[in-house]
């Protein structure tokens, strides 16, 4: 089970940083990934991150905002969110698979957690 948490509303340039907590498994060794949804929009990958590999996925547009770290003692992961655009504007997921998914494909994560909205104002 993955346990997202962390939305709100904040101002554009601000900050947020959503957490993404695990239970029944541990985060070692699995791909961890955030997704999202903006309004009528389709569900996009943002970051995938292997232990083992790093991040292998970042989508363009939230390079040098965005960055994924972990906190193992929590069995938690973590998406900051630095200088948010209008554009970041969505519900936001985090998913988990044991196997790599260097693509970050939404279809190959078996955990995904409830999403936690996230809504920037200009």
């Amino acid at each position: 089970q993955l346990q997202a948490s962390g939305g709100g509303l904040v101002q554009a340039g601000g900050s947020l940083r959503l957490s993404c907590a695990a239970s029944g498994f541990r985060f070692d060794d699995y791909t961890v990934g955030w997704f999202r949804q903006a309004p009528g929009k389709e569900r996009e990958a943002i970051i995938c991150s292997r232990t083992s590999e790093g991040i292998t996925y970042y989508v363009d547009s939230v390079q040098s905002r965005f960055t994924i770290s972990s906190d193992n003692a929590k069995n938690t992961v973590y998406l900051q969110m630095n200088s948010l655009k209008d554009e970041d504007t969505a519900v936001y997921y985090c998913a988990a698979d044991v196997e790599p998914n260097e693509e970050c494909i939404d279809f190959l994560m078996l955990y995904w957690g409830r999403g936690t909205l996230v809504t920037v104002s200009s």
